[in-house]
């Protein structure tokens, strides 16, 4: 929540959007989240992903706000990576929230088209393809 919080959503937006934002147990046990931890084991980053037609999903990619810049992101982002190519997958494919865009784009993803948002009504993301 302190991730997608950073960008200045105001409460509301938030309240909508939490559960859209949570992990989901069942992807924890089928070992698709990733959390990156500092040296005391708190936490720093978390990622998971899906298995969506047309490819693999990034569902989630979060940093502890005040490690931004630290290589926490490009770590989870390099995991969920691997782990979509050990699922056999072309592509993963990212709903990213705008602000994240750029991120994801220095990464290697290229915009291909928007998608609705799953936890706001009306609200449209970037879709971004990262081919493998």
């Amino acid at each position: 929540m302190r991730s997608k919080a950073h960008w200045g959503y105001d409460a509301e937006f938030m309240r909508l959007s939490q559960p859209a934002l949570s992990v989901d147990a069942a992807a924890i046990a089928e070992g698709r989240v990733f959390v990156a931890a500092d040296e005391h084991d708190a936490p720093l980053g978390v990622a998971a992903c899906a298995i969506r037609a047309g490819g693999a999903e990034l569902t989630h990619l979060f940093v502890e706000p005040g490690t931004f810049g630290q290589g926490i992101g490009e770590a989870l982002f390099a995991a969920a990576l691997e782990w979509a190519r050990r699922q056999d997958r072309s592509a993963l494919l990212i709903a990213s929230d705008p602000g994240a865009t750029g991120f994801y784009e220095k990464m290697g993803a290229v915009r291909v088209g928007t998608v609705p948002s799953d936890a706001i009504a009306g609200r449209v993301l970037p879709l971004l393809r990262f081919e493998l």
